[in-house]
């Protein structure tokens, strides 16, 4: 009896060894994105982007020494529910560094929370300026609004040559109405008048009345900064009341050449990369998506490999997973990732070029193609 004891004793020795050994030698990530809803691509394509680096970064060994874990939740595009995601995370998980949510509303309704708790967040593309604004623990792997709005009215200004300009923006979306003012302020100071400022609410799927005015204005360009789901929708109606002029957006249009047809065509917009780039980051990262997943990156992707990376960089020269720490490793990020050479500003705002994408038909289906690149 005594003997079955000692054995009884031994193996629930070990299977607890086990399990503190097994937490031990893992380093857990929080992961929340919008994986069904509206922009569902986004979210997709980013924890795709990141499980990829997740999966490279452990065959090589993990991150000292330990394997990564990314724990994700589905936060619908909702801002309710990635308040509710966070607190999943951070008290059932007890994860200290999350990388989300994907659109500016939801990441900004839980950056006070955060901060306040010294959890480490990384947005991968969240664009509104006033994101990083809840404090130090706040990071984002994109380039932000007014720098990308002013990338696209330098664009059609300056490389399309456009000297009109109509906008057609949600005047209920923040990041719409950034990409617009600064849209507008570029252009302007590249010698380009506003001919018409037209503005519709969210949910809106009719379009005609403002479509009337623009077409009235005759514009040389039209800027349609919103998701590819709403742009597919103008795109559309604009094609139909016979407005011919090239269309420019931001890198919510990722996605809009599978979920549009040629009425997107002569399309340009701001992005954070191009897939067919030939720099050796790039080509290595979207020869690996494409056989893990058997399709080409979007932008989304490459910002979310590129936010693991960056964070296994800062996990290594902090040498644990301190979540203060790791936010002062971040901070002196200065590295060659798949979206470029990135360094932060003194807002925890990466300092990067940006690209312009033209859509094609390629191959008998819609692609986009590297245009130009727009540097700070």
């Amino acid at each position: 009896m005594k003997r079955i004891f000692a054995v009884l004793t031994c193996a629930a020795t070990f299977i607890l060894a086990g399990c503190t050994k097994s937490s031990v030698d893992t380093i857990t990530i929080g992961g929340i994105f919008p994986l069904s809803g509206p922009v569902a691509v986004y979210g997709v394509e980013c924890k795709n982007g990141i499980e990829l680096a997740i999966e490279e970064i452990n065959a090589a060994g993990g991150v000292n020494g330990k394997r990564l874990v990314l724990i994700s939740e589905d936060d619908e595009g909702n801002p309710e529910k990635t308040v509710n995601a966070y607190k999943k995370l951070t008290t059932s998980d007890k994860v200290n560094i999350i990388i989300g949510s994907l659109t500016s509303g939801c990441t900004q309704a839980i950056t006070s929370l955060a901060q306040a708790q010294k959890v480490v967040l990384v947005a991968p593309a969240s664009t509104m300026e006033s994101i990083t604004d809840a404090g130090d623990f706040i990071f984002r792997a994109c380039f932000i609004d007014p720098f990308q709005g002013t990338v696209g009215g330098i664009f059609a200004s300056t490389i399309l040559g456009a000297k009109n300009a109509a906008v057609l923006y949600d005047n209920g979306n923040d990041y719409s109405v950034g990409l617009k003012d600064n849209f507008i302020t570029a252009f302007k100071q590249n010698a380009g008048d506003i001919v018409a400022e037209e503005s519709y609410i969210t949910g809106d799927v009719d379009f005609n009345a403002q479509l009337t005015k623009i077409k009235t204005a005759e514009p040389d360009v039209v800027y349609l900064p919103d998701y590819y789901s709403t742009v597919s929708l103008i795109a559309k109606q604009l094609r139909e009341r016979g407005i011919d002029a090239p269309i420019v957006g931001a890198d919510g249009w990722d996605g809009l050449t599978e979920n549009a047809g040629d009425e997107v065509l002569n399309g340009f917009y701001s992005n954070h990369y191009a897939p067919d780039s030939t720099d050796s980051n790039v080509v290595n990262f979207a020869d690996a998506f494409k056989k893990k997943y058997n399709s080409t990156p979007v932008s989304f992707a490459a910002l979310g490999y590129d936010s693991l990376y960056m964070l296994r960089d800062a996990i290594t020269r902090a040498g644990g997973t301190d979540s203060t720490a790791v936010r002062d490793a971040l901070a002196l990020t200065n590295g060659s990732y798949v979206t470029g050479n990135l360094t932060f500003d003194s807002n925890r705002n990466p300092v990067k070029s940006a690209v312009i994408l033209e859509i094609v038909r390629q191959d008998g289906k819609l692609a986009t193609v590297y245009r130009t690149t727009i540097n700070p």
